[in-house]
C-alpha cells in the first residue's frame, strides 16, 4: 500500500496530458473569416454597352462575359511586341523582387508551422567556480571546483484557444496579398511594355508626318523663290514659308526626346541599360487592333483583378488577428519536460549521481495588463473595419476603371474616324490649294494655313490612334488580365 500516493500521482500526471491534449483541439476564438460577396451587378454602365464601335472601317466588339486571354498583346500581331514583352517578364528586376517578396512570405509561412511541433533544445555548459561559506555568514575558506552541466529540455505549447492556429491563418492571408501583388506587378509590367511601344511608335510617326511636311515647305520655298524673282510675289512670302519651316523643324527635338525617353523606359522595363538596349522597330501602322474585346461581368471581376484579390487578402489577415488578439486575452499552456546530467569532471559527467530531470506543465493566465490586451483586441477591430473599407473601395475604383475604359473606347472609335475624315479633306484641300497657287489663283496665306491644318490634323489622327490602341490595352488590365488562364495560375507564379 506504500506505493498508491505514487501511483495516484501517476494517473492524475497521465489524466492532466491528456486533459491538455483535448484542450488543444477546441474551437478558435475570434472571426471565421468569410469571402466578401460578389456584387449583383450585371453592367458597369447606367447605359447598355454597344456591341461594336467602329472606325476607319476598324470594328472592335464587347464580348460580355468572355475569356481574358493571358498573352493578349499577341492580339496587337506584332511579333516584336511579343518579344519584348517576354524579355521584360524575364529579367524586369520590379517583378524578380516581387517573386522575392512572396518566396519570403512562403518561408515565414512555413516557419510558422514550426509552433504546432514540440520544441527540443540541447545544452551543454562548462565552467569553473569558487564559493565562499561567508555568504552564509560562516568563516570557513571556501573552494574552487569545475561544473559540466550537459541537459536538454523538450516542451510543447497547447494552443488551446487558436491564438497559434490564428497566426498561421494570417500568415497564410500574407501569402496570398503576396502572389495577387506579384499578379499585379506582372500585369502592370506587360501593360507599361505594351503602352510605351505603343507611344514611342506614334511619337516616330509624329516625327515622320512633320519631316514630310517640312519637305513639302521646301518644295513650296523653292516656288515662291522662283515666284520672288519673276516679281509675281513679294519677298515676305519667303520669309514667312522660311520661319515656318524653322517652327516646324523646332518641333523635331521635342518629339525625339520623347522617343528617346521612351526607349529609355522600355530599356529599364527590359531589365538593361539603356546604353546596352536592343529595341526593335515597331512602327504604329504596323500593330492590329484587336477585334473582339471580352468584358468580364462584375461578380466575376471581383475575383480576377490582383488588386480586389490582394484587399481580400488584407481583410482576411486583419480578421486572423482579431482571433490573435482574443487568444492572447485568455490562459496558455505548456508542457515541459528537462533531462541531464552534471559534474565537475568528464568522467564524472555521466554518473548516475549527477542526473537530474523535471516534467511538468505551465498555465500562464494574464490577471492585470492595464487594458493592453482589451485595447490591443479594440485595434484589431478597427483595423479589420479599415480593411473592409478599403476592401470596398479598391471595388468601386475597379468598377469605374472598367466603366472609364469602355466609354473611352466608345469614344476613341468617335474621335478617330472624324481625324480620319478631317485628315483626308485637309490633304485634298492642300492638293488643291497647291496647284491653284502654282496658277497664281489663291495667295500665299491661303497655302500657309492649309500646311499648318494640315500638319495639325496628321498629328492629331496619330493622338487618336495611339489612344485607341493604349485604351484597349486598358480594358485588359481592368479585366485583370487573364493571369488564371496561364498554365502556371495554380503556382500563383508569373508565367516565365
Amino acid at each position: 500500500m506504500m506505493d498508491r500516493p505514487g501511483r495516484l500521482g501517476r494517473v492524475g500526471s497521465g489524466c492532466l496530458v491528456l486533459s491538455l491534449l483535448v484542450l488543444s483541439s477546441a474551437c478558435m476564438v475570434g472571426p471565421d473569416f468569410t469571402r466578401p460577396a460578389a456584387p449583383r451587378q450585371e453592367a458597369y454602365l447606367r447605359e447598355s454597352t454597344p456591341a461594336a464601335v467602329e472606325a476607319e472601317g476598324q470594328v472592335q466588339r464587347f464580348v460580355p462575359g468572355g475569356e481574358v486571354t493571358p498573352d493578349w498583346w499577341r492580339f496587337f500581331q506584332s511579333a516584336p511586341l511579343d518579344a519584348l514583352v517576354r524579355q521584360a517578364i524575364s529579367d524586369n528586376m520590379t517583378l524578380q523582387a516581387a517573386q522575392a517578396r512572396l518566396r519570403q512570405s512562403q518561408d515565414t509561412l512555413m516557419a510558422g508551422y514550426g509552433v504546432f511541433y514540440p520544441q527540443l533544445d540541447a545544452r551543454f555548459g562548462a565552467s569553473r567556480q569558487r564559493s565562499t561559506l561567508a555568504q552564509q555568514g560562516l568563516t570557513n575558506t571556501g573552494s574552487i571546483f569545475n561544473v559540466l552541466t550537459l541537459s536538454g529540455t523538450i516542451s510543447y505549447t497547447f494552443d488551446v484557444f487558436g491564438g497559434e492556429r490564428r497566426a498561421i491563418e494570417g500568415l497564410q492571408a500574407q501569402v496570398e496579398n503576396q502572389t495577387w501583388l506579384t499578379q499585379a506587378a506582372y500585369l502592370t509590367l506587360t501593360a507599361n511594355v505594351v503602352n510605351t511601344a505603343i507611344a514611342r511608335a506614334a511619337y516616330a510617326a509624329q516625327i515622320e508626318a512633320t519631316q514630310q511636311l517640312i519637305e513639302l515647305q521646301r518644295q513650296q520655298l523653292q516656288s515662291t523663290e522662283v515666284q520672288v524673282r519673276s516679281g509675281t510675289s513679294p519677298y515676305s512670302a519667303t520669309l514667312s514659308l522660311q520661319s515656318l519651316i524653322a517652327s516646324n523643324e523646332a518641333l523635331l527635338p521635342a518629339l525625339q526626346q520623347k522617343v528617346s525617353q521612351a526607349e529609355h523606359l522600355l530599356a529599364t522595363l527590359e531589365g538593361v541599360m539603356p546604353a546596352d538596349a536592343r529595341l526593335p522597330d515597331i512602327r504604329l501602322t504596323g500593330l492590329s487592333l484587336p477585334e473582339n474585346l471580352p468584358v468580364s461581368l462584375p461578380s466575376v471581376l471581383v475575383r480576377q483583378r490582383p488588386d480586389i484579390l490582394s484587399a481580400e487578402a488584407l481583410l482576411h489577415q486583419a480578421s486572423a488577428d482579431i482571433g490573435v488578439a482574443t487568444a492572447a486575452m485568455f490562459p496558455s499552456f505548456s508542457l515541459t519536460g528537462t533531462y541531464g546530467t552534471a559534474g565537475s569532471s568528464t568522467g564524472s559527467l555521466f554518473s548516475s549521481a549527477g542526473r537530474f530531470w523535471s516534467v511538468g506543465p505551465s498555465v500562464d493566465i494574464p490577471l492585470f495588463e492595464g487594458g493592453r490586451l482589451w485595447y490591443g483586441r479594440q485595434a484589431a477591430i478597427d483595423a479589420y473595419q479599415q480593411a473592409s473599407a478599403n476592401y470596398r473601395q479598391v471595388v468601386l475604383e475597379s468598377f469605374a476603371q472598367v466603366a472609364d475604359v469602355l466609354k473611352a473606347l466608345e469614344y476613341d472609335a468617335q474621335v478617330l474616324q472624324k481625324q480620319a475624315e478631317a485628315q483626308a479633306t485637309a490633304q485634298e484641300a492642300l492638293r488643291l490649294l497647291q496647284a491653284n497657287y502654282r496658277s497664281g489663283l489663291v495667295t500665299y496665306l491661303e497655302l500657309l494655313v492649309a500646311d499648318v491644318q494640315l500638319h495639325q490634323v496628321n498629328i492629331a489622327y496619330l493622338q487618336a490612334l495611339a489612344q485607341r490602341h493604349q485604351d484597349t490595352v486598358a480594358l485588359f488590365v481592368a479585366l485583370g488580365g487573364g493571369w488564371w488562364n496561364r498554365p502556371d495560375a495554380g503556382a500563383g507564379g508569373p508565367a516565365p
